[in-house]
This record gives structure tokens, sequence and C-alpha cells, in this order.
């Protein structure tokens, strides 16, 4: 079968750089003959549009990143599919806030998350008024800039850790981020977290059966999700998080280790669908 790739570091049959333009007539035709497409992993919508409308055949699956976008939009999709995740209320911008608040809206501390962002930026932990006036203003200057919504989500206890599962393709791989001190609210490693692999291997199998089920029925085959564990509870429940679709690869070895990865999992991507 003919194999068409948009993507700059795997080569198939045809190959196609892909930077925004409009597509060629000789590069629609290599789209509407071939019978399996690589697509990059910073593709546009239109470009995802344009190939899922003419190939049965494309990796990664990004149709939930494009129809429940951003932390919202995530949230949705985790309530949609029934996993647990801490408790959420989320607002399209500051107009429904102030129309919408209540005492029932939050509790402090609690978490404040723009919509959009990753890798620990524009969260944070609200734990008095003076918090979340700042935070507000904030949304609002995201507003000024076009970027609206935003969520108040229940604040979990993690000991300062958090885990970060990768699947690519079928495969998943679990990896501790470890904050320095474990009373931060931070356990990123843009804010100085390290990675751990070995502790807790109960929890890290838990996150990932669940993460098996739910990657299979929203067809999600490369992102990275994160997921938080209360330390106050003592059963090993993992709380749904957040999904990176575009994410760091230092838990995964490195650059030149997760273009393997990824080379790997659409060859095994390629040999289900021959």
């Amino acid at each position: 079968m003919t194999i068409l790739s948009f993507h700059s570091y795997i080569e198939a049959d045809v190959n196609v750089c892909h930077s925004g333009k409009v597509l060629t007539s000789q590069e629609m035709e290599a789209v509407t003959s071939a019978k399996a497409i690589i697509l990059p992993q910073g593709c546009s919508e239109k470009l995802y549009k344009l190939v899922s409308r003419h190939c049965s055949h494309f990796f990664p699956n990004y149709d939930a990143y494009f129809a429940y976008p951003g932390k919202i939009g995530q949230a949705a999709l985790f309530k949609k599919h029934g996993v647990s995740m801490p408790k959420t209320k989320t607002f399209p911008n500051l107009k429904a806030y102030h129309k919408h608040k209540t005492d029932e809206c939050y509790q402090y501390p609690f978490v404040f998350k723009l919509s959009w962002g990753g890798e620990g930026s524009n969260v944070f932990l609200i734990e008095c008024e003076k918090n979340l006036s700042k935070a507000l203003e904030f949304a609002k200057e995201s507003e000024g800039q076009g970027r609206e919504g935003f969520l108040f989500q229940e604040y979990i206890p993690t000991g300062g850790r958090s885990l970060r599962v990768v699947v690519i393709g079928k495969k998943f791989f679990p990896y501790w981020r470890v904050a320095r001190d474990p009373d931060s609210f931070y356990s990123n490693l843009s804010k100085g977290a390290v990675i751990d692999f070995n502790s807790f291997p109960d929890q890290k199998h838990a996150a990932v059966s669940a993460l098996q089920k739910f990657c299979k029925d929203t067809g999600i085959n490369l992102a990275g999700f994160d997921f938080i564990f209360n330390i106050d509870e003592k059963h090993d429940e993992p709380f749904f998080l957040e999904i990176n679709y575009f994410f760091r690869c230092h838990g995964l070895g490195g650059v030149d280790s997760y273009q393997k990865l990824l080379a790997d999992g659409v060859r095994d991507w390629l040999k289900e669908i021959e």
C-alpha cells in the first residue's frame, strides 16, 4: 500500500513537507490516493480535517484533540467517559463566571487553570481571596489577547509528585515527576522536578490500566497524560488531570530515543492496518 508522510522524521513512500501552505495538486493527489498517512505531531486542524476526509487510516488520531480543545474540553472528555478526575468547575469566560459564581464553585485551597497552556504554565494554587483576584485579573488579560476560558479544580494533596504516562500507538511509558520539596504544589520538570521511574509500581499499573481503556474508547494514540494520587487516601485511584498532545521527551530518554519510539509505534500501527 502507498504510505504518505507529512512527518519530518518518518520517511514513507511519499513525503511532503507541510508548513501551513496550501497543498499543490500533486500533493493533494498523494493524499487522495494514499492508503495510510502519517501526520506531524503539530498537525493543524485544517490539515487534519483534509486528511481524515480523504483517507481512512492516519496517525496520530487527533479526533479528541480537536473536538475537545483546551483544559475545558479535556474536562468534558473525562466526564463523558466517566474517568476519575478532581472536582472541576469550568467557565468559558469571565462574564460567565460573574453570572454563575456561587460559594459552591470553590473552597480554599483550590486550583485555578487557564484553559490553555502546558507544563505547569497558567496553573495556580488559590489559597485566599487575594490569590483569586490576581488569577481573575490574569484571566482578564488573557481574554484581551483572545484566549478565553478557565476552570476551578479541587486541590488534591500529592506529596509533590505526579505521574506522566506517554502513549505511543498501543504502548504506554509511565514515569513520575517528583518535586524536590514534597510540599511543593508544582511537580513539572520545567519547574525543577526530577524523574523517577521506579517508585509506587501499583499506582503506575493502576494509571496505565485506566488509560488503556480510555485510549481504546477515545482513539487517542499519541499524547502525554498526567495523573495524580491523593496521598491522604489509602487506595491507589488515579485521577486524570490533563492531556498533553505536545509533550517533552526527557522521561523517554531524549529526542533521539523518542523519535525511535515514535517510529516503532508507527511501524506497529501500519502492520495492524495492512
